[in-house]
């Protein structure tokens, strides 16, 4: 065990406080100046970020719409192995779709239709919502077309094929 230090004539006595300029130490928390950096960090981030964000989830509900034809163009092809026609009376399609019946996609963004003739129909996928402006088309050729009037998407006509991000093209 050390012994006690005794002071020292001449010197003054230790400093009662640990720092030996107590008024100058760096006071706890955040300057404001810190504060602002700190939200315009994570401003630009979010201007960023959020439009990415958008897309990213525009295009999966294009995905689901696309899928969704795909899944109609099959069941009308079975339908036709097993009849010899697309359709089962008038222009209603052999798998229900058409004639006032109308599916949604999983989520309810597309509505799929169907319009037809014993040798020829034309599935279609029209958006909703947040996807409104999109309409898709397949037929018994698998001729896919896509009709998209959201800016950067396409020109606004009918392209001959599925677009499925912006700026894609045929």
């Amino acid at each position: 065990m050390p012994l006690p230090r005794r002071p020292i004539p001449g010197r003054p006595a230790a400093h009662p406080h640990p720092h030996p300029h107590p008024h100058l130490r760096r006071p706890q928390g955040f300057t404001l100046i810190e504060l602002m950096i700190t939200v315009a960090v994570i401003a630009i981030l979010a201007r960023v970020a959020y439009p990415v964000y958008i897309n990213y989830a525009l295009r999966g509900a294009v995905q689901e719409g696309l899928q969704g034809l795909a899944a109609s163009r099959l069941k009308m092809e079975q339908y036709f192995m097993d009849n010899r026609s697309y359709v089962s009376t008038g222009t209603t399609c052999g798998t229900g779709i058409g004639s006032g019946l109308t599916l949604q996609s999983p989520s309810g963004k597309f509505a799929i239709t169907c319009t037809g003739t014993a040798s020829t129909y034309t599935v279609t996928a029209t958006g909703s919502g947040s996807v409104n402006g999109f309409v898709y088309t397949i037929n018994q050729d698998n001729a896919r077309s896509s009709t998209i009037s959201r800016s950067g998407w396409g020109s606004g006509s009918t392209l001959a094929c599925w677009i499925d991000r912006p700026g894609a093209g045929c």
